[in-house]
């Protein structure tokens, strides 16, 4: 099997920053909104899509640097405050050695992507196995990213996991044909994530590392029918 790991609010905390930076600026433009709203809404879309469509609700007539300035704040704020999820490199090393494949499909762009999984030490577990969107034609929800990767590791969609913590990463996985973990235990979650993630068709909801390791090595036990690990993988777990 192949597990496939979103990054931003999986591997590292960095959705719970983006937000923040993404909240103030658009307080700043006199349109005051708090870091959940922008989570609940753009968490796992790329900001240029975010703020093109922020742009366009506000009739904002911003300069084609903006987005730019943006995630350099984003980045200045990284080199103090991005940390790895807890228990991260821990669980793709126990995944690694229970004999399944690990690799990361993200919505950020491929250089940014590997630096922050380089400044958080994440990356040594990960090496070359780390796929972008800036490698496909479309964005999550579109399933290409997650299709890449795939086929970059070999595998079929039937047999990869995806772990995501965004409804759009959800709704990507769904249409590569891929099951999939809804994440909530980054910084950014909020209350009806649970919810909107198995709406998507996530079959399983953790909100920690030590809970992927056990859902992943239930689907390794053989196990009655009914039970959870089978539920989880045939996707009618909700």
């Amino acid at each position: 099997m192949l597990v496939i790991f979103d990054c931003d609010g999986v591997l590292i905390d960095s959705e719970a920053i983006f937000c923040a930076v993404d909240a103030e600026a658009l307080t700043n433009l006199g349109y005051p909104t708090s870091t959940s709203t922008i989570s609940e809404r753009f968490a796992g879309i790329p900001h240029r899509i975010a703020w093109q469509r922020l742009a366009e609700e506000h009739g904002l007539n911003l300069p084609d640097s903006w987005v730019d300035e943006i995630l350099r704040e984003c980045d200045r704020r990284f080199a103090s405050d991005l940390k790895a999820i807890a228990g991260a490199p821990e669980t793709i090393a126990e995944i690694k050695n229970s004999g399944h494949k690990v690799c990361v499909a993200s919505s950020t762009e491929l250089a940014a992507l590997v630096n922050n999984l380089e400044r958080t030490g994440v990356f040594a577990h990960v090496t070359s196995n780390v796929f972008s969107v800036s490698q496909v034609k479309r964005s999550k929800p579109a399933p290409d990213v997650f299709l890449f990767a795939a086929s970059q590791m070999g595998f079929d969609p039937s047999d990869c996991l995806v772990v995501e913590d965004s409804v759009a990463g959800v709704m990507a996985a769904t249409r590569a044909g891929m099951r999939s973990i809804g994440f909530i235990g980054g910084g950014h979650a909020y209350p009806s994530l649970p919810a909107r993630l198995s709406g998507a068709g996530a079959a399983s909801i953790c909100s920690s590392m030590a809970e992927i390791r056990d859902v992943i090595g239930s689907i390794d036990k053989p196990s009655p029918t009914g039970t959870k690990a089978e539920l989880l993988l045939t996707g009618r777990s909700k």
